[in-house]
C-alpha cells in the first residue's frame, strides 16, 4: 500500500522545526561532547583536537579521563546531588503553592482570569537578574524583610537569611512559580463542574471530591508543571550564586567555574554532558506520558 506523499509546504511546515533542533541543540550538543573527549592545552581555545589529518591518515584520539576524573571526584557527585536535591524541593513547593494559584484563577469569574494571569507572569516580564537583585536587598540583614520584622519587633536581631540555601529556594520558587502555574491552570480550567456536583449529590465530602476527582483529571498539568521547574532548576546558575552561599553546591555554578576560573573546558563539558543524561530521564518520562494523553484524545 503507498503511503501518500507529502506536499512541499507540508515538508517545510515539518522540517523547520527540525533544522531549528539540529542548529541549536544538536550542533553545540555535539560540540560540546567532542570537547569532553579532549585533553585541556594552554591554548586558544584551551582543549585539544581530537580529530587529526597528517600523511594520508585520519587519527582519533578519544580521551575517557574526564569521564573517570568526574567519577573519582566527590566534588562533583556532591554538586549533582545539591542541584537534584534543591530542584526536586523547589518543584515540590512550586506544585505546594502554585496548585491552589491555578485552582483559585480556573475557578474565578471568566472576566477577570485574565486579569490574575496577567499578575502571575508580569515578573517574568522583567530580567531574572534585575528581580533576583531584589531579592537580595529584600533578604539581607538590613534589607527590607528584617527591617519590617525588627520594627513588629518580632525579632531582636537580623536574621541570616542571604547567602543560604533557605535564600536560594525563595529565589527559585518566586522565580519559577508561573512555568508551574500556567500548565496547572490550563489543565484545571477545562474540568467539567458537573462532576463535583455528582459528587456532592452522592454524599461525597468537598475535600474527598477533590482529592478523588479534581486531582486525578489534573495529573497531566501537575506532570508538565513539574518538568517545566524541575529540569530548568538543576542547571541554575543564577540565583544560587547570587543568593546562595559557599555551602551552596549546584552543578551550574561548577560549571561556571570550570569553564571560567579553572579554563578547564574539557572537564566542563564532560559535566554538562553528565547532567544532559541525567536531565533525559524525566525528559522521556514527559514525553511518554504526552504520548499517552494524545493518544487517549484520539
Amino acid at each position: 500500500m503507498n503511503r501518500p506523499r507529502l506536499s512541499a509546504g507540508r515538508r517545510l511546515v515539518i522540517g523547520v522545526p527540525f533544522l531549528w533542533l539540529g542548529l541549536f541543540f544538536l550542533l553545540p550538543f555535539a560540540i560540546v561532547l567532542k570537547i569532553s573527549f579532549s585533553e585541556a592545552e594552554v591554548a586558544i581555545p584551551p582543549y585539544s583536537e581530537i580529530f587529526s589529518y597528517a600523511d594520508q591518515q585520519l587519527q582519533v584520539l578519544i580521551n575517557l579521563g574526564n569521564y573517570l576524573f568526574l567519577s573519582e571526584d566527590e566534588l562533583y557527585l556532591a554538586a549533582y546531588l545539591g542541584s537534584l536535591k534543591i530542584a526536586t524541593i523547589s518543584t515540590l513547593l512550586c506544585l505546594l503553592i502554585g496548585y491552589p494559584m491555578a485552582y483559585a484563577i480556573a475557578r474565578a469569574r471568566k472576566d477577570i482570569q485574565t486579569v490574575l494571569l496577567l499578575l502571575i507572569m508580569m515578573p517574568t516580564w522583567t530580567a531574572i537578574l534585575i528581580r533576583v537583585y531584589a531579592w537580595m536587598g529584600i533578604l539581607s540583614s538590613n534589607g527590607l524583610l528584617n527591617s519590617l520584622l525588627l520594627g513588629l519587633g518580632l525579632i531582636d536581631r537580623p536574621l541570616q537569611i542571604l547567602n543560604t540555601d533557605l535564600a536560594v529556594y525563595i529565589g527559585v520558587v518566586y522565580s519559577y512559580l508561573p512555568f508551574m502555574v500556567l500548565p496547572l491552570y490550563a489543565n484545571l480550567v477545562k474540568h467539567d463542574p458537573s462532576l463535583l456536583e455528582a459528587a456532592a449529590d452522592l454524599g461525597a465530602h468537598r475535600f474527598a471530591s477533590f482529592w478523588k476527582i479534581t486531582v486525578p483529571l489534573s495529573k497531566n498539568g501537575i506532570i508538565a508543571g513539574c518538568m517545566l521547574v524541575f529540569i530548568p532548576v538543576v542547571g541554575e546558575f543564577v540565583i544560587p550564586e547570587l543568593l546562595g552561599g559557599p555551602q551552596t553546591l549546584m552543578i551550574g555554578k561548577v560549571l561556571w567555574q570550570e569553564f571560567f576560573n579553572n579554563r578547564d573546558w574539557p572537564v566542563a563539558a564532560s559535566l554538562a554532558v553528565v547532567m544532559l543524561a541525567i536531565l533525559l530521564i524525566p525528559i522521556v518520562l514527559f514525553n511518554k506520558n504526552q504520548a499517552k494523553e494524545l493518544e487517549g484524545k484520539l
